[in-house]
């Protein structure tokens, strides 16, 4: 039960990331920053889909994703059109991980130490889905804060 509850719950929050992102009226604004706010709705996106690419998809899914954290973070103006198809595909590898993993694997150790101890691969999905609806707050406050309406559209 509890794997297909954390598969829904991913769906769930990554068909929400793919609706905040398609909200910003200007595309340029998923990519401002500003005062305390340091990292773009962008970035965020492209953190998010990373981490659950390296974390699920390689780890679990053997989907052979290799991460490059620094990346999600330094990269700039990537097309909404490409965040969305990021998104998509994500939703895609983190099912098909889904799809592999068995209630005994829950309770064994997730195969990297990526904290200072060892985990058990429930405790670490459950982990990963508390930082992906984190971000997805930030992205929602970030949208709000920061889209405008494209010059003369209103």
């Amino acid at each position: 039960m509890i794997i297909q509850t954390l598969k829904s719950l991913y769906k769930r929050d990554l068909e929400k990331l793919r609706q905040e992102i398609e909200l910003y009226r200007n595309e340029n604004d998923m990519w401002k920053v500003g005062g305390d706010v340091t990292n773009s709705a962008g970035n965020l996106c492209l953190h998010i889909i990373g981490n659950l690419s390296g974390f699920i998809g390689a780890q679990i899914g053997k989907s052979g994703y290799v991460r490059e954290r620094d990346l999600e973070f330094s990269i700039k103006g990537t097309s909404r059109e490409e965040l969305l198809a990021k998104i998509d595909e994500t939703l895609k590898v983190v099912a098909d991980a889904f799809g592999k993993i068995t209630d005994d694997q829950l309770n064994e150790d997730y195969p990297l130490v990526v904290f200072a101890e060892k985990m058990t691969t429930g405790w670490f999905l459950i982990h990963l889905a508390t930082h992906l609806n984190y971000h997805l707050g930030q992205i929602n406050y970030h949208r709000r804060i920061f889209d405008r309406a494209p010059e003369g559209a209103e």
